[in-house]
C-alpha cells in the first residue's frame, strides 16, 4: 500500500506557502508507517518544534492501473475519505534551504492520520465537495474540490503516468489555504460536508 500525497494543489495554500502555482501536478510519497487510524492519538515528535495540519481529501484506489487515461480514471475509486498530510515545517524549511528532498519532513511516522470512507454516490457532486478542519472547535481550514488546480481524474492519470496504482492505495489530494500548528492538548475534527469522518488528539 502507498500514500501518494499531492503538493499545491490549491492556489491560495500554494501563495501562503509563498510557492510558485504548478503546471503539473507535484506528488510525494509516504510509507505505509505514517498511516494513522481514526481515533488514534498523534503524538508530537522530538525532532521537530513545528508541525502543522494540512486537511485534505483522499481517494482509495480499487484496482491496479498504469498509463490511466483520464476518462476513466473514475473507475479506479469508489470511495472518499479525509485525511491530514501533518507536515515538520522547520524541517522541510531547512531542507528547501539546502535544496534537498524534504522526505523526513513528510514521512514520518504517524504523518498520515485518515478518516473513515465512504462511497462517492453519496456525493451529489464530488467535484464540489465542501471540506474543513476543526481546532478545539473553531475552524482553521475550509475547502472545495471545485477549487483544486487538478481534479481527481486528472490526478490519478498523472500519477500513473510514472507510479502502478494498486488495489488500496491512497492518494491524498492537496490541502486547501489555512494550515497552522499543532500543539500538545489540541482536538482535530474533519469532515466532508456535514459527516465527521476523522477525529484525534495531540499528545
Amino acid at each position: 500500500m502507498k500514500i501518494i500525497c499531492i503538493g499545491r494543489n490549491y492556489a491560495e495554500h500554494a501563495k501562503e506557502m509563498k510557492s510558485e502555482v504548478p503546471r503539473e501536478p507535484v506528488f510525494f510519497m509516504k510509507p505505509d508507517t505514517a498511516l494513522l487510524r481514526d481515533g488514534q492519538d498523534f503524538y508530537l515528535p522530538d525532532f521537530s518544534n513545528e508541525i502543522h495540519y494540512e486537511v485534505e481529501i483522499v481517494l482509495k484506489i480499487n484496482k491496479p492501473g498504469k498509463n490511466i487515461d483520464e476518462k476513466f480514471a473514475f473507475k479506479y475509486y469508489d470511495e472518499i475519505g479525509i485525511g491530514i498530510d501533518f507536515t515538520a515545517r522547520d524541517l522541510q524549511a531547512k531542507c528547501k534551504e539546502k535544496g534537498l528532498p524534504w522526505e523526513k519532513a513528510k514521512a514520518f511516522d504517524g504523518s498520515a492520520p485518515i478518516g473513515t470512507f465512504i462511497n462517492k454516490k453519496e456525493f451529489t457532486n464530488i467535484n464540489e465537495l465542501d471540506f474543513k478542519l476543526i481546532k478545539n472547535g473553531n475552524t482553521v481550514q475550509e475547502g472545495n474540490t471545485k477549487n483544486m488546480l487538478f481534479s481527481f481524474d486528472k490526478i490519478i492519470a498523472y500519477v500513473s503516468l510514472f507510479v502502478t496504482l494498486k488495489t488500496g492505495d491512497l492518494i491524498y489530494t492537496g490541502t486547501p489555504e489555512g494550515v497552522g500548528p499543532v500543539a500538545k492538548g489540541d482536538r482535530l475534527n474533519a469532515f466532508i460536508e456535514d459527516k465527521q469522518l476523522l477525529s484525534m488528539n495531540i499528545k
